[in-house]
């Protein structure tokens, strides 16, 4: 186990040595997402792990907002237990051993927010981790699609936001199941390498109840040519997050 300096040292977590650790994907889904203003918002994160996510959220939105993470694993909701004291964080962050299939035993749209980063392996694909926390973090045995939105549908209000980071090769599976569990996509981003390279993950806001309207932001780029993480990218590190790309109004001419 390991205690790493996260944003820039704002946020101190221990982590598993083998297991899920904080990467770029959870760093740009925590800048991604951005709650209801002038009002307060619960939100609920699905898999929790040691807490990264839940944190980063607390520490862009100190005022008005509360999180609850959720995690089936005891030794990784047991972490993130204890980064949550060491990080003096107070009860506006709180976290739960639970499956998330057993989301039933919470209230019915009891929540603003949901934010994700699921496995992104299908069940039975892909090369099993030797470790049981990796392999449960990356591959879908304990929580597929289907199990998220399942979750997403009854635990989020109407209108309330759903955020995820996923891999881009399943976009189309993704975005499909998304709108039959009734969360219509709003923003999605994809994430490329480099300009030139294809994208390998997206970022993605949904409305649960929403009308139709996709708004598609600029892709963005990891590196730049000189092998240097982009502006953007940095943007993510930032207490701000990344900027939400609103669409602009049409002018009707006469």
């Amino acid at each position: 186990m390991t205690r790493d300096e996260i944003l820039r040292g704002r946020l101190k977590l221990w982590q598993p040595d083998e297991g899920p650790r904080v990467t770029m994907d959870t760093v740009l889904l925590a800048a991604y997402v951005r709650p209801r203003r002038r009002a307060p918002s619960a939100f609920i994160e699905l898999g929790a792990a040691a807490g990264a996510v839940s944190f980063m959220l607390a520490l862009r939105f100190p005022e008005k907002f509360s999180i609850l993470g959720i995690e089936i694993q005891e030794d990784l909701e047991a972490l993130a237990r204890r980064n949550r004291l060491e990080n003096g964080f107070g009860e506006n962050v709180a976290f739960r051993r639970m499956d998330l299939r057993n989301h039933r035993t919470l209230p019915p749209e009891s929540f603003d927010g949901l934010v994700v980063n699921p496995p992104y392996e299908e069940e039975g694909r892909g090369r099993k981790s030797p470790s049981e926390a990796d392999f449960i973090a990356r591959q879908s045995a304990c929580c597929g699609l289907p199990d998220i939105f399942g979750a997403a549908r009854w635990l989020l209000k109407t209108r309330g936001r759903f955020f995820a980071v996923f891999r881009a090769g399943r976009l189309a599976e993704f975005l499909a199941l998304m709108i039959g569990g009734g969360i219509e996509p709003k923003r999605l981003r994809l994430v490329h390498p480099r300009e030139g390279e294809r994208a390998n993950l997206f970022l993605v806001e949904g409305l649960k109840g929403g009308g139709p309207g996709l708004t598609v932001e600029p892709p963005l780029f990891v590196y730049d040519g000189a092998g240097n993480h982009t502006p953007d990218l940095l943007k993510a590190y930032e207490p701000e997050g990344l900027p939400c790309f609103q669409p602009k109004s049409r002018r009707v001419v006469k």
